[in-house]
């Protein structure tokens, strides 16, 4: 299979990599596309499971179901995201250049322009990408079936339309081949109701991780989407540098990125879709002390992937608990345990009790 054939999709967590997924190091995961004489353009062929699904559930998504789906909504993200990055100023590790889960989907946050802002925000209910301006224009994009330079084209022309003048490197990073946005007919595949159940995901995950975020007072960064490696992360930070960081290899993504992303050690966790039957839950170190690979950790369904460098927990063993956030937050809490306690950490000065807010309030005469 040459590389045409393969798009290749690295992730990164709160600190693993810049742009990507956050700062981290682990090598390509690789989507293998899916037969597109077997399945048409919007997705034939996508199934998931225990449907309908109730609100508030876990959703259910194979990643063999949205395979076409997931490669063109890959790169659509990447669109929207060099557009964030090419107006809001620099932020430590990258921060300034994530997606954040909402919700209806995916957002910016205001983006600064000339004396206002504007946002844009993947709508996966409605299924409609929302450009608005401050000074009260709008406009959209239908996310359907579309190649990624129809979307490019259309998303470029709305923001000429606002009078925001924008210039991005129109090319993806982190994938290889790297075909220009402009030029790619290839990737045309939206199957709304996939896109729709990844969110879903996304909105689990966000939740369990922002809860488990609260409880540490040092630096760390927002639960953020990182539309490089389309994963969701956290990072929490030691206070300490870190060793200057050598470079992953991953494709079309340049050494000095990482760099800039792991300039202070960090225990990073997050989601993306790879690494089991329907995504999975990862959490790293870096530097990664000795012994953290082989350091007990829960639930038994998780294990250390020595290839990626990383802690590694399936989507589906989550979502078939009796208790989902249980066994997530203990995923949590043990691997960042594993980082702190064999990294030196000073755990008392960072971590806090997150219902302190309640008990003070109780406690009022």
């Amino acid at each position: 299979m040459g590389l045409s054939d393969t798009l290749t999709l690295d992730r990164h967590t709160g600190g693993r990599s810049g742009w990507g997924r956050s700062a981290g190091l682990p090598p390509n995961f690789e989507y293998q596309p899916s037969d597109h004489a077997k399945m048409t353009r919007m997705g034939a062929g996508t199934t998931t499971r225990n449907e309908p699904q109730p609100a508030g559930a876990w959703p259910r998504l194979r990643l063999a179901d949205w395979t076409d789906t997931r490669e063109t909504l890959h790169l659509w993200l990447q669109i929207v995201g060099k557009i964030r990055m090419a107006h809001a100023p620099m932020v430590n590790h990258w921060w300034h250049v994530t997606l954040y889960v909402s919700p209806r989907g995916l957002t910016t946050s205001p983006i600064p322009h000339d004396l206002g802002s504007f946002d844009i925000e993947f709508d996966f209910v409605d299924h409609h990408l929302r450009i608005r301006a401050s000074d009260g224009r709008r406009r959209e994009v239908a996310l359907e079936a579309k190649p990624v330079a129809g979307f490019y084209s259309e998303v470029m022309h709305a923001l000429s339309e606002l009078s925001i003048g924008t210039h991005i490197h129109a090319k993806p990073n982190e994938v290889d081949p790297a075909v220009p946005f402009a030029e790619d007919y290839r990737h045309a595949a939206y199957d709304p109701r996939a896109a729709q159940l990844f969110w879903g995901q996304l909105l689990q995950a966000d939740r369990v991780i922002g809860k488990f975020r609260s409880r540490f007072v040092g630096k760390a960064s927002p639960v953020q989407f990182f539309w490089g490696g389309m994963d969701l992360a956290c990072s929490r930070f030691s206070g300490r540098p870190a060793p200057p960081h050598t470079g992953s290899g991953r494709p079309n993504y340049p050494s000095w990125i990482e760099r800039e992303a792991y300039t202070h050690e960090l225990a990073s966790c997050g989601f993306w879709p790879g690494g089991g039957e329907e995504g999975a839950f990862y959490a790293y170190a870096y530097p990664e002390p000795p012994g953290f690979a082989d350091h007990p950790i829960r639930p038994a369904e998780a294990c250390y992937h020595r290839d990626l460098g990383e802690y590694v927990l399936p989507y589906e063993a989550v979502a078939e608990a009796a208790n989902p956030d249980h066994m997530l937050t203990g995923f949590l809490n043990t691997t960042y345990a594993a980082a702190a306690d064999l990294g030196g950490w000073d755990r008392t000065a960072l971590e806090v009790d997150p219902d302190r807010g309640a008990t003070n309030a109780r406690s009022k005469p």
